[in-house]
């Protein structure tokens, strides 16, 4: 029995005989609905999407798998949209029951941030890291200075700043974390979501690390004469030359700096180790350094975004105001003229060279972050309607002149250095990694006037770059463990924050070592940088061609009001899925030698690097087949239910919730 319904219902007319217990208004951007009462009527799945026409007024059925009244008994009133209708009509119906109510309690107990700035300055937080700072103006300089911004913007443009869009939209409209969002886009990649909290954890397990030698130096930093700038100290050896002094020195080959000896025989104690296979004892000062750093890190997030939306104000625009103070300090310095020479003069045949090219796609992805859950988590706390196009697009492009800035701060020391030293500033920036911050700019801060004054704030503000950036990284894996299991941990954030605390602590004991420098080094290259590749190259294959490039754009729409143009359809679909073949295959046939002061990994460590990337990605693999394994029907058949969502995306219409089915 069909009867169209030509009036608009307003979702206070549900009563009784729509459901006795819930009221939940669906929504289907259809055209033209009818109510059909037939109990024995099968419902089309909620992932058919796309087969009725637009509706004038946007309200819908919703086409349940199980219609229940409010005792979750079965009904005989079901809503299906015909393909093709002359009438345009409009319904509204109710799910009702368990699910419904679940689906509701969720959407009304989720968060959302304060203010649009406290999600705009954590993402720029989040995005402007360590790495910032010294990683761009490295690899900038080795690959032609001025030149290498070509490649870089290219990268950015059409590989980097896509990627980042595409995170920040899944995350927004499907308002979940890293693990559930697949459930809604292509249950088989669930996979993805497991290996984004792993790879997590390891970016937790030496990142803050590097964080507690930044506050072992801002400690020793609070004296009248820094303890890196002469050889009278306990530590020092007869090698150790200071040709700050006003004696004439003479530097020899076998010559070390103070600031060298003070980072690796004081704060790291790397003497006292033989590599690898002989880490040595734990350093109890770095041990309590660290442990100061995790309880900020604990009590700025174990209540939300609530709280860390706050704390951002403090630590992502601290570092501006430090980055600009350094940045005029550097531009009076004598010699600073070199550094900013060496650091922007082009050199046009490195274009030709395809490492630049890959430099710039690496150094651009890992800049921007996606593939990490942080960008999921963080956009879906937002209001369904927020201008995350804007978003994207605004604090990329402030992560990006914060790069090119900070080699201004950094290359006007190193000019300096080259002043004082009487050599060329491509010997003065021999060091990489952190060692250009510990060492080389720390060595330079020492020799200027007000040196205790500006080594304290250069030491807050590596810091506060590093706090943020922790912060979104386990945001990352709370919120992808709370949206997957949230009749467990719900109600017990706190309790999960203060063990997710616990187990990254322990995880960085290895790199608490007097060895802890060469831990570190081994996972920030292998851990991390292959694996995130190859999760956000099938996260984007995933979207694209799974989900549907055509689907994900009406997504956006829905958000937005219009949709993505054919610049950014190009890039989800080909460009950046490619981009991310090149930059994976290229790491893949030339894995990197490593070197870290006068020790040589040997053969058995890259090995090593391997297998440890590889126990995060293992995850995708092993959940498709366990997917096909646990769903019925024939392969075909398993295949097919495997890659169509499982669950309706809950639409936030006004005080109303809707099902995008």
């Amino acid at each position: 029995e069909t009867e169209p319904l030509t009036s608009k219902k307003d979702v206070s007319d549900c009563n009784e005989e729509d459901c006795k217990e819930n009221r939940l208004l669906v929504r289907n951007p259809k055209s033209a609905l009818r109510l059909v009462e037939d109990g024995n009527k099968v419902h089309p799945s909620q992932g058919d999407k796309g087969e009725a026409a637009q509706i004038s007024n946007g309200y819908s059925g919703v086409q349940s798998s199980a219609p229940c009244n409010g005792m979750g008994e079965v009904e005989d009133a079901q809503c299906t949209a015909p393909a093709a209708t002359t009438t345009t009509t409009t319904t509204t119906s109710t799910t009702c029951g368990a699910e419904g109510q679940q689906q509701l309690m969720e959407l009304e107990d989720r968060e959302t941030w304060s203010k649009k700035i406290d999600f705009l300055l954590s993402v720029i937080g989040y995005a402007v890291d360590l790495g910032n700072v010294w990683r761009f103006p490295y690899i900038c300089y080795q690959n032609g200075g001025g030149a290498f911004l070509i490649p870089y913007i290219i990268m950015a443009i059409f590989g980097g700043i896509p990627l980042f869009y595409m995170e920040l939209a899944l995350g927004q409209y499907h308002r979940n974390g890293c693990i559930s969002i697949w459930r809604k886009i292509c249950p088989i990649f669930k996979g993805i979501g497991f290996a984004i909290c792993i790879i997590d954890l390891y970016v937790a397990s030496y990142y803050n690390t590097i964080m507690a030698w930044a506050f072992y130096y801002l400690v020793s930093s609070f004296t009248a004469e820094l303890p890196w700038t002469s050889c009278r100290n306990s530590w020092n050896t007869g090698n150790c030359t200071n040709y700050f002094s006003k004696d004439n020195v003479s530097w020899s080959l076998h010559s070390i700096s103070p600031a060298e000896e003070f980072y690796t025989r004081q704060v790291l104690q790397v003497h006292r180790s033989n590599g690898l296979d002989d880490l040595g004892g734990i350093s109890w000062q770095l041990t309590l350094c660290l442990l100061l750093i995790f309880t900020i890190v604990y009590f700025s997030i174990w209540k939300g975004v609530k709280t860390s939306g706050k704390v951002v104000w403090v630590t992502a625009t601290f570092p501006y105001i430090i980055l600009f103070i350094l940045l005029v300090r550097g531009a009076t310095l004598p010699g600073a003229w070199r550094g900013v020479l060496y650091y922007l003069k082009p050199d046009w045949q490195k274009l030709l060279a395809t490492e630049v090219w890959v430099d710039a796609a690496a150094q651009i992805f890992f800049s921007l972050g996606p593939g990490f859950g942080v960008l999921l988590a963080y956009a879906s706390y937002n209001k369904f309607h927020n201008n995350c196009y804007q978003d994207a697009l605004v604090t990329s492009t402030v992560n990006c002149l914060t790069s090119f800035v900070s080699g201004f701060v950094i290359f006007t020391v190193l000019g300096y250095m080259a002043e004082m030293r009487n050599e060329d500033v491509s010997e003065v920036a021999k060091d990489t990694g952190p060692s250009l911050l510990f060492i080389t700019y720390a060595e330079a801060i020492a020799n200027m006037p007000a040196s205790t004054f500006f080594a304290i704030i250069f030491f807050l503000m590596l810091l506060t770059l590093g706090l943020d950036s922790t912060f979104a990284g386990l945001e990352g894996v709370i919120t992808g463990v709370l949206d997957e299991f949230p009749h467990v941990w719900s109600k017990r954030r706190e309790l999960f924050v203060l063990g997710l605390i616990i187990v990254c602590f322990l995880g960085s004991l290895a790199t608490l070592t007097f060895g802890g420098a060469y831990v570190v080094k081994l996972f920030e290259e292998y851990a991390t940088g292959p694996a995130v590749l190859t999760v956000v190259f099938l996260e984007a294959v995933a979207v694209a061609w799974f989900y549907g490039i055509t689907q994900f754009c009406n997504d956006v729409k829905e958000m937005l009001g219009f949709t993505p143009g054919w610049y950014w359809r190009v890039c989800w679909v080909a460009i950046s899925p490619v981009f991310l073949l090149f930059v994976t295959c290229s790491f893949l046939s030339n894995p990197p030698e490593l070197r870290l002061f006068d020790y040589s990994y040997p053969y058995w460590t890259t090995v090593v690097g391997y297998c440890i990337g590889t126990s995060s990605i293992i995850c995708i693999p092993i959940y498709m087949v366990y997917r096909l394994i646990v769903t019925p029907g024939t392969l075909k058949e398993r295949i097919l239910k495997s890659i169509t969502p499982e669950t309706a995306t809950e639409i936030p219409f006004g005080d109303i919730r809707m099902n995008a089915v």
